[in-house]
């Protein structure tokens, strides 16, 4: 017991870095609303899904996933009802890391696009995917 008492500093950062090692383990599929890239095709495929990059104009006309549409994150909220008429549609929102589409989805949810997925990677993990980029 007198080990625990002496040395609570270096148990604390034990169990600290023990926390920071698991929290992306915990977060990195992003929750239900997150696709890897291969399920992502399989809901365009299967379920006919509209396919939304929320990157800047630049950034998408570097590469984007083939029929992607383009509506940067500032404009989703006013521009997302215009392109996906549907609200039952299964929407995918794609960025170049993923960090943005999970911002996207919450907006989309709050439009009532409640099918609405991010592409966990973005462009990053499609292309290591090996899977078609078309340039604008």
């Amino acid at each position: 017991m007198s080990f625990f008492i002496e040395n609570w500093i270096l148990i604390a950062v034990a169990f600290s870095a023990g926390a920071m090692l698991m929290f992306p383990a915990l977060t990195a599929g992003g929750g239900a609303n997150s696709l890897n890239p291969a399920q992502a095709v399989q809901l365009m495929n299967r379920d006919k899904a509209a396919v939304i990059d929320v990157c800047g104009a630049d950034e998408f006309a570097s590469g984007h996933v083939v029929g992607a549409k383009n509506i940067p994150l500032a404009d989703l909220e006013a521009k997302l009802a215009g392109a996906v008429k549907n609200k039952a549609t299964p929407v995918i929102l794609v960025c170049a890391s993923g960090m943005r589409s999970k911002r996207a989805v919450a907006i989309a949810k709050k439009l009532g696009y409640e099918n609405s997925h991010s592409l966990s990677g973005g462009m990053g993990a499609w292309r290591s995917a090996s899977l078609p980029v078309e340039k604008a």
